[in-house]
């Protein structure tokens, strides 16, 4: 399972990699619900979020680098929260000699506050737990055996797929095609296609050989993963922390 994983999995020995992963899905979620229901006027209590991810990263020997690097995939939600001041409707306010939406500019901060804060604590999953640890971790957890299978597959295979269109680049290349004119999306258009049945030939023979190897339709599970009272109430102290930040917003508000 190293594929993509590697790219957001930080290897290391720390009190949060040691967790078992289940606790680190249940806390993550639970962190991240709180942050959603925190109402968007409490500025302080995204604040106080922030610091609550920045002492796991810490704990975690993640750096700031490492963690803003994995957080670019937020940026669609950013250009979204970006344009609402200018489109939203309601009462305008001046801000830097521009005319902006009052109520676009309390939606674009409710969006880049939530959404960062999330995208944050889900790198901060990822980097400290690999891949095969979460599949297990879904398990632990009880989710339906043929969705963890899906996903499984997915992650193996995507790096896969991934490396058959880099190969299938490279042979273009050596062949002179440069793929910077209108003429070039029917050979893009074939590739596609030739990637597409490799894909597919790909997965039958692995489906074959699964069926070979005794494959009923359940994944066998190499070492089971339970998790100690002790490590659930340490799982437990970023949640806890936010819904006690979220209760004081709505308290104060």
């Amino acid at each position: 399972m190293t594929g993509l994983g590697h790219r957001l999995h930080r290897p290391g020995s720390t009190p949060v990699h040691r967790l078992p992963p289940q606790c680190k899905l249940v806390a993550t979620a639970a962190f991240v619900l709180a942050v959603v229901c925190t109402p968007r006027e409490a500025v302080w209590a995204f604040g106080g979020f922030a610091l609550l991810l920045a002492a796991v990263a810490a704990l975690a020997r993640v750096t700031p680098g490492f963690l803003v690097r994995r957080m670019a995939v937020e940026v669609p939600f950013v250009a979204f929260a970006v344009l609402l001041p200018f489109v939203a409707r309601g009462p305008r306010v001046e801000v830097l000699g521009l005319a902006l939406s009052q109520s676009g500019l309390w939606s674009a901060w409710n969006i880049l506050a939530k959404a960062s804060l999330g995208t944050a604590a889900s790198v901060l999953l990822a980097a400290t737990t690999e891949p095969r640890q979460l599949l297990l971790g879904l398990e632990r957890l009880r989710l339906p055996p043929l969705l963890v299978q899906i996903a499984t597959f997915m992650l193996r295979y995507a790096d896969v797929i991934v490396g058959e269109m880099r190969r299938m680049r490279l042979a273009r290349a050596a062949r002179g095609f440069d793929g910077r004119d209108v003429r070039a999306f029917g050979v893009l258009a074939r590739s596609a296609g030739a990637l597409f049945l490799r894909s597919y030939e790909r997965g039958e023979r692995v489906y074959l050989a699964m069926l070979s190897r005794g494959y009923d339709g359940r994944m066998p599970v190499l070492n089971e993963i339970a998790a100690t009272r002790a490590q659930w109430a340490v799982a437990a102290v970023l949640p806890v922390a936010a819904v006690l930040v979220a209760s004081g917003a709505w308290m104060v508000g």
